[in-house]
């Protein structure tokens, strides 16, 4: 691979696995994929969703909501989520078996209480920033390269921030898993191959 590409594997945490507090179908079966997929990078970032207890994007912070609820925001339309990757727990430490040992940066996000961000880029409210872009132009690095969980939330909001942001970005399909929520995948992939990424 290319010494301007890097891999962002995104959210490969506990909370996104089957008996997480958060699961994605079949969550578990892009540890192997990605673990071979990364000794083919050089340059290689993790995100890892840090959320304090009691965050606003969670079902149980709302009182008569349920989880996969729509709520609107200060920043727009919330999907609200149970509880998950609460910071310091096991739910959001990384899966034993991600073996990335090389990596030279994780980002943590979603840690500000009052907004969601499943963005690597950039918090839901579109305007905060995770410093990300900025770190990768300084290390001259221009092709963004994205697997992880979930496909259809995380993983397509990076996607298309390393976009706006102006890298070349691959999603590695293969490296992948969705939540699916009413016809979200579909209609991600759409959003993506607009915005010009290429489906790997």
């Amino acid at each position: 691979m290319s010494e301007k590409a890097v891999l962002i594997v995104v959210d490969v945490q506990n909370g996104f696995m089957p008996g997480g507090g958060l699961p994605v179908p079949r969550g578990d079966e892009v540890v192997p994929v990605i673990n071979a997929l990364a000794q083919k990078f050089a340059n290689v970032v993790l995100t890892q969703d840090w959320h304090p207890a009691g965050h606003a994007s969670f079902a149980s912070s709302h009182a008569g909501k349920n989880p996969y609820d729509l709520m609107k925001m200060p920043y727009g339309d919330q999907v609200l989520w149970p509880d998950h990757c609460v910071q310091g727990t096991q739910d959001a430490a990384l899966h034993a078996d991600l073996h990335i040992p090389h990596a030279q940066l994780i980002i943590r996000k979603g840690f500000h209480a009052g907004v969601d961000s499943y963005s690597a880029f950039q918090e839901a409210d579109r305007s905060t920033s995770t410093g990300l872009a900025a770190y990768l132009q300084a290390r001259g690095l221009k092709e963004v390269h994205v697997c992880g969980l979930a496909t259809d939330f995380c993983v397509a909001w990076t996607a298309l921030d390393a976009r706006i942001a102006g890298f070349e970005v691959t999603v590695h399909e293969a490296a992948c898993r969705a939540i699916d929520l009413n016809g979200s995948l579909a209609a991600a992939w759409v959003q993506m191959r607009d915005a010009g990424i290429v489906r790997a």
